[in-house]
């Protein structure tokens, strides 16, 4: 729900430029932080922190009304009652529980009272950026009782030593460069935000004007591609009667663009909310080997991986950065007393599904994608191995052709995919996977069976090999 306020031209310019209220109202959110940075480095830089708290609070809360009204209300409790839980439970087990069931109740909560059957910019978009944020507060401030001989490096770097105070909490929540939609950052790099720590020249601004309109610029490129390609590609027309009636080749065709313009909405909020990030020194990420500053601490997307690469594996690594290492660091790795990484992995998975949301189309995209990367890291393995598959492709005037085709199949299986993750309940995505046969599911299944006699066939022996020899 937005706040009443349509009177202010928003409805009457979302309908002129064929966009929702609520969708125009998230760009205008993640475009003001540009301005609202601009102001806190020149203002506020090494200015007493608690100034800078009440600076995140204010603008982060009025975005939070402004685009959902008194529903903000949502995020203010939650809030309120992790600092709650940091300070009576203290840095103990039951804290981390605690944290972890009530801010995934509350979430999961607020995606049953507020469904439909289609994708709505409410509050619990921005909830569930915060709800991952208080749960990774809730580990590193357990993390920061622990001896640091028994933490892992990384466990070191984001563990919270001190005891935040509810405006320390409150500004790290509400910092308007992540709020809406990310992305996510540790509790020890905002506090040394606050102190003026995250810079290139210590003492001084950071130099990052550059690297952020870069970063602006790039998201508002895509954004651009997005906004021209909708008026052609829709979800809408997956589930349209004209959609079905087309030969078989065309709606795989289809499917494999749809899938690739779909996801630039994601990719232009990811930029522009990055370059934010950057502007005020947040995206400070120390310097490389030749000491020149690296601004990728924030980076949800590395664009050109993302655009060139022919591996599943690749786009996971490319999108969404911060969120999957998010669910690696505090999920992933912190499962590994089961001693399976297959079955560590399918539950930060299913993690992942219930995150996003209640709808079916959920589970079933990431059984997918679980499903994928097992089959395509036995198909990269095969290759490796099979000394006629490697010299095949090996051949520098074959590579070009395979990369193509690598492509296009990589796109139609990720787009097979992204069907039911953006069409959520069960009756639109089964129609679609109806009239394409779930020739996605059929293939994968029998790849999955047919994969290990295939490896047989191509990969000699190692008794073989050592006769060879």
């Amino acid at each position: 729900m937005a706040v009443a306020g349509s009177g202010w031209g928003l409805a009457q310019l979302a309908e002129a430029l064929g966009s929702s209220e609520q969708a125009l109202r998230l760009i205008v959110s993640i475009l003001m932080g540009y301005p609202f940075a601009l102001f806190q480095r020149y203002f506020l830089f090494q200015k007493d922190t608690y100034l800078i708290h009440l600076y995140n609070v204010f603008t982060g809360l009025s975005i939070a009304y402004f685009n959902f009204g008194m529903q903000f209300f949502h995020s203010l409790l939650c809030v309120l009652i992790q600092f709650l839980i940091l300070r009576l439970m203290g840095r103990t087990i039951t804290a981390v529980f605690t944290t972890f069931f009530f801010q995934m109740i509350y979430l999961m909560a607020g995606y049953y009272f507020t469904a439909t059957d289609h994708y709505d910019i409410k509050w619990t978009m921005p909830h569930c950026v915060l709800t991952l944020k208080l749960i990774g507060l809730a580990i590193n401030y357990y993390d920061g009782g622990k001896d640091p001989e028994f933490l892992t490096p990384e466990q070191r770097q984001f563990a919270v030593r001190g005891v935040p105070t509810l405006l320390e909490v409150s500004g790290f929540s509400y910092f308007y460069g992540a709020f809406m939609v990310g992305p996510q950052f540790s509790m020890t790099d905002y506090q040394k935000l606050a102190r003026g720590e995250m810079t290139d020249v210590p003492g001084q601004r950071p130099n990052s004007f550059v690297p952020a309109l870069k970063r602006l610029s790039l998201g508002l490129l895509f954004l651009v591609i997005y906004t021209l390609s909708s008026q052609y590609i829709s979800d809408e027309y997956l589930t349209s009667d004209d959609y079905m009636e087309k030969p078989f080749w065309f709606r795989c065709a289809y499917m494999l663009i749809w899938g690739k313009i779909i996801l630039y909405k994601y990719v232009t909020c990811w930029l522009v909310t990055e370059g934010v990030c950057i502007l005020v020194g947040l995206g400070y990420n120390g310097k490389d080997q030749n000491g020149n500053p690296l601004w990728n601490a924030c980076a949800n997307m590395k664009v050109w991986l993302y655009e060139t690469t022919p591996l599943f594996t690749g786009t996971i690594a490319s999108f969404n950065i911060n969120t999957n290492t998010w669910v690696a660091r505090y999920i992933f790795k912190r499962l590994k007393f089961l001693g399976n990484k297959l079955l560590s992995q399918a539950l930060a998975l299913f993690f992942l599904a219930i995150w996003h949301g209640l709808h079916s189309g959920y589970l079933v995209c990431f059984q997918m994608e679980l499903l994928i990367v097992i089959i395509e890291r036995q198909i990269i393995k095969l290759i490796q191995d099979s000394p006629i598959l490697s010299t095949l492709t090996s051949i520098a005037v074959l590579r070009p052709i395979f990369y193509v085709l690598q492509q296009a199949n990589h796109w139609l299986f990720l787009s097979y995919s992204l069907v039911p993750f953006c069409l959520f309940t069960w009756d639109k995505w089964m129609k679609v996977y109806k009239s394409i046969y779930f020739f996605g599911h059929v293939s994968l299944f029998i790849l999955l069976l047919v994969l290990p006699y295939i490896r047989r066939l191509l990969v000699p022996r190692k008794e073989k090999l050592k006769k060879a020899e």
